[in-house]
């Protein structure tokens, strides 16, 4: 991949500690997630969205997902402020992690059969914090696709049109996952599963990359 510009001044053992943060940060909390989707009794991935998993006995875990997750990307964001030249992408990485933060305090409310005992369909009326998590969702995923499209736009200014691709990507599938939840198509809740952790995953490849190429 090839490197972005970076202040070379910043490449300090302290600025790859920040960035190995963000770069823990996508697949630490995508592969929490996914375990307890996995496992979790009455949890279905094509009806249920990976915030649900913050309500019942073992919420506390998801919760500890964002929350952790969330502190990481912020993390992450100061070492991208360090490390590149200039730019928007430490500030929608920051805003990004911001939203993992509220999303992991305001929890959604239970719905659709989960936790077990849970009425099946939607509730009909809604909590203020599962409002405040919806809040928190739309700043975290409009973050991540904007951080996505500037990376393509960096990559693309950086001579690696392949980077640049899979930015576009990465952003795209969070976008239409995004979308296409929001509209109540099938199995929306799995497009934006993959949607959200295929953005994650990118944005902490290209923090793993700069912590790797400050060295």
């Amino acid at each position: 991949m090839t490197t972005l510009a970076t202040r070379t001044a910043s490449s300090t053992t302290g600025t790859r500690t920040l960035l190995a943060c963000l770069a823990v940060a996508g697949p630490l909390w995508a592969a929490v997630a996914l375990a307890q989707a996995a496992t979790r009794a009455g949890f279905d991935l094509t009806r249920h969205p990976l915030s649900a998993l913050s309500n019942g006995t073992l919420g506390w875990l998801q919760i500890a997902n964002f929350m952790i997750a969330g502190a990481l990307t912020l993390a992450g964001a100061v070492g991208l402020h360090r490390a590149l030249a200039r730019g928007w992408l430490p500030r929608l990485v920051a805003a990004y992690g911001v939203g993992m933060l509220a999303a992991g305090l305001l929890v959604m409310d239970p719905a659709d059969g989960f936790p077990i005992g849970t009425p099946y369909g939607m509730p009909s009326s809604m909590s203020w914090h599962s409002y405040g998590h919806m809040a928190a969702g739309t700043l975290a995923f409009t973050a991540a696709i904007a951080a996505c499209y500037v990376l393509a736009h960096r990559f693309t200014r950086a001579g690696n049109p392949r980077a640049a691709t899979a930015s576009i990507i990465a952003g795209t599938a969070l976008l239409a996952g995004n979308l296409w939840a929001m509209s109540g198509g099938t199995a929306g809740t799995l497009t934006l599963a993959v949607g959200a952790i295929t953005a994650s995953l990118w944005i902490s490849a290209v923090a793993a990359t700069l912590a790797i190429n400050s060295r």
